[in-house]
């Protein structure tokens, strides 16, 4: 073999090697938006899951109350019976007309539980604690008509709120950052969904003035009202948080056999 052959044969393994290397670099790429986007679905399932079993906790309250009404529906019909029955005999017609009136009160427990298990909107005059379990629920049930990058912003508000509860139920409503969060989760969230809704879907594909579309106009209202919930989370979070570091470091110096350094 010559040297010219020797050089071509060390020419096409350099090659080789560079198109390999290029062919690994392009593979790992591939591979890590793979993982990135089973990582971004695993967590939205996580998140979908999480709201899914705080629904049906409300629900099983729902079911629980119930349950109970039907009961002293029941219990109510026996003592009125057994009293009437007492006093006069009731006979066979009265025993009937016991028994529709427990039918007829059972009926209206149900019909009455029915109603208050369909969606109930958020309101900004509720309590901080029921007002987020309501924002919880609603967006909940409006995530499925929503479409898929209103679903994304959705799942990130339904992964917030549970941190954000506990904080608005330790701080006074009328903190000003606590009163910007309970307008925009109990008046202005839910206005944009319900209005959104409202229009046909033919027509949510149309721009407006500024070129952008229902759905993208939808979307960014969202990101902007999950942002701005963040920001007052982590807010009265870093709120607490100096309270607490301050506190710690009264005690430490009060108590502590050393005192903190300044």
């Amino acid at each position: 073999m010559s040297p010219n052959d020797i050089g071509r044969v060390f020419a096409l393994a350099e090659d080789s090697f560079e198109r390999a290397s290029a062919i690994s670099v392009k593979t790992d790429r591939s591979i890590a938006r793979t993982d990135d986007v089973l990582a971004r679905s695993a967590s939205r399932d996580g998140v979908a899951r999480a709201a899914a079993q705080r629904e049906r906790r409300r629900l099983n309250a729902g079911l629980g109350r119930t349950t109970k009404r039907v009961g002293l529906a029941i219990l109510a019909v026996w003592i009125a019976t057994m009293v009437v029955g007492f006093v006069n005999p009731i006979g066979l017609f009265g025993l009937i007309l016991a028994i529709a009136a427990g039918v007829i009160l059972v009926g209206l427990a149900v019909a009455s539980s029915r109603r208050s298990s369909a969606p109930a909107l958020p309101a900004p005059d509720l309590p901080s604690a029921v007002l987020v379990e309501r924002l919880d629920s609603y967006l909940y049930r409006a995530r499925a008509m929503l479409p898929a990058p209103a679903q994304s912003e959705v799942d990130l508000m339904l992964a917030a709120l549970p941190n954000l509860k506990p904080t608005l139920e330790r701080i006074d409503p009328l903190e000003p950052a606590a009163q910007d969060a309970r307008r925009l989760m109990g008046k202005h969230l839910p206005n944009l969904i319900d209005h959104y809704l409202a229009v046909p879907a033919g027509y949510r594909g149309d721009h407006d003035n500024d070129g952008i579309s229902v759905d993208q106009r939808l979307v960014d209202a969202l990101r902007a009202g999950r942002e701005a919930l963040d920001e007052t989370g982590e807010r009265l979070a870093k709120g607490d948080l100096a309270a607490f570091e301050t506190q710690g470091r009264f005690i430490e110096s009060r108590y502590g056999e050393q005192p903190l350094d300044n």
